[in-house]
């Protein structure tokens, strides 16, 4: 969690020196990707601690989201305010489809994952097939030779 955190810590510092210098946020793209990747992942994370019952965890959970919706605000602020027209709407925009690129980055990984330990455990059955093929031959030649 912690390490999340700080990554994201790090990646909003970049975020709002670029709208607090009128920057382009096309520009610091990955920086984004990074801070929302990060606050996705944090709040994962505390949705697991919260059903898994962890009381230090827990709070540990709430302090690091409450420093996200902390910085969020303060970037709603910035662009609002300081920023381009129309800054907070593409940045929610962004975060969206982000959000829904990663969701569907994990759902390829998970359907390669399967797919991959399905055809290991094909491999093996065939592995498995032949070695007991090739021991029934060696046996009835041992039985033959008797």
């Amino acid at each position: 969690m912690l390490a999340e955190l700080a990554a994201a810590n790090a990646a909003f510092a970049v975020i709002k020196t670029t709208v607090q210098n009128g920057g382009d946020l096309a520009k610091i793209a990955n920086k984004i990707a990074d801070y929302t990747y990060n606050k996705t992942d944090i709040e994962k994370k505390a949705r697991e601690d919260k059903s898994k019952g962890n009381a230090s965890a827990d709070l540990e959970s709430f302090m690091a989201l409450e420093q996200i919706r902390d910085q969020e605000v303060q970037l709603k602020e910035m662009m609002i305010w300081a920023g381009n027209p129309g800054e907070w709407d593409r940045w929610q925009k962004f975060q969206a489809e982000a959000r829904v690129q990663r969701q569907e980055e994990e759902k390829e990984r998970e359907a390669f994952a399967t797919e991959m330990y399905n055809n290991i455990g094909w491999a093996l059955v065939a592995v498995t097939g032949i070695l007991g093929l090739a021991g029934l031959a060696y046996l009835a030649i041992w039985l033959k030779g008797l």
